[in-house]
């Protein structure tokens, strides 16, 4: 029988909720402490999940808790700090995308964490979501033969503030609260990125930062992958947005509908309709069901990374090639350039 895990979060705030939810779903972990600077915050949290003790000072909580991991659900400038003070302990560490503010201090993270011996994830959950793994499948098994093109939008008018607040606030907001999710995304489907260009605009009038943008990437492999996020789009579908995609292929096609709906198109055969629905959970928020279904098989996936038995699809390492590509959208669109990947 493996061991039982013990955890710590860091973060009190809207997706501390569930994720800490998503981790009980998940099993073989045992969650010790809470800490935020908002300690009544944190007592809210402990209360309505059983958490044993609140902290309002990371370096209390290491000195009197011995962990096997930490998960970071801070704000963002938070991170860094708080993964340097991990590796410091000598804890294993998962960090809430997006990693940092700039790519040096993103490298520094990682870099601290090896230099410690500690193991550095991120928690980068939407390319677990069902459907999006569900047409990973069928590329891997030649259905549309060698992809060439590709389109992935998530456009919507959701009232993202109302939840989460503090996103209005940010002065880089859609590429590095929504855009590194389908960035990475396309890294998961397409393999690493050889060069982008990105236009940004801002809507709301109401926010700092871009709530939209557009960005063509050039994929090693050769397709090319256009990706549009947007928190300004008026469309008809109304609950939380999904990602939407369509692959094309030599040999056929794959479209990403709304609601989980896939239709396969083969040369010479027609078109098949399937859906990949995820799971369902009780915990789960009705508008954010899918997603908060993919932060379950994040985590289990992460788990069994820490148990040593896959490699860590998520690891800090890895998401430095999805930060790279959010700064550098943001310089592609400031400079009007097209820009290469290291």
């Amino acid at each position: 029988m493996e061991n039982t895990l013990k955890f710590a979060v860091f973060g009190a705030g809207f997706w501390a909720n569930y994720q800490i939810s998503a981790w009980k779903q998940v099993g073989g972990v045992e969650l010790m402490a809470i800490c935020d600077p908002d300690e009544q915050k944190a007592k809210k949290m402990a209360e309505k999940h059983g958490i044993p003790r609140v902290y309002t000072n990371a370096d209390s909580l290491f000195e009197q808790e011995e962990l096997d991991f930490v998960d970071i659900i801070s704000s963002i400038p938070s991170h860094a700090p708080l993964v340097k003070t991990a590796a410091k302990a000598g804890v294993h560490v998962i960090c809430q995308k997006p990693m940092a503010e700039d790519y040096a201090t993103c490298q520094s993270m990682v870099e601290a964490c090896e230099a410690a011996g500690v193991k550095y994830f991120i928690h980068e959950n939407f390319r677990f979501q069902t459907p999006i793994r569900a047409c990973k499948q069928l590329m891997k098994e030649g259905k549309i033969g060698k992809p060439f093109k590709a389109r992935m939008t998530f456009c919507s008018g959701f009232p993202v503030f109302d939840n989460q607040p503090a996103l209005a606030e940010l002065d880089r907001f859609i590429i590095m609260d929504l855009g590194v999710h389908i960035l990475d995304m396309s890294r998961f489907l397409f393999g690493d990125v050889e060069k982008l260009y990105c236009q940004t605009q801002k809507i709301n009038p109401s926010i700092k930062g871009e709530d939209v943008a557009n960005t063509l990437l050039t994929m090693k492999s050769g397709v090319n992958c256009f990706v549009e996020v947007s928190y300004a789009s008026q469309l008809e579908q109304e609950t939380f947005p999904q990602t939407l995609i369509l692959i094309e292929g030599d040999q056929g096609s794959i479209r990403l509908d709304y609601d989980h709906h896939i239709t396969l198109t083969q040369k010479g055969k027609g078109s098949e309709k399937m859906k990949a629905d995820p799971p369902h959970y009780d915990w789960a928020d009705p508008d954010y069901a899918l997603i908060h279904s993919s932060v379950v098989t994040c985590n289990q996936s992460i788990l069994n990374a820490l148990r040593g038995k896959d490699p860590a699809e998520t690891s800090g390492q890895d998401n430095l090639k999805t930060m790279e590509l959010v700064f550098l959208s943001y310089e592609s669109s400031d400079t009007n350039k097209v820009l290469y990947t290291q």
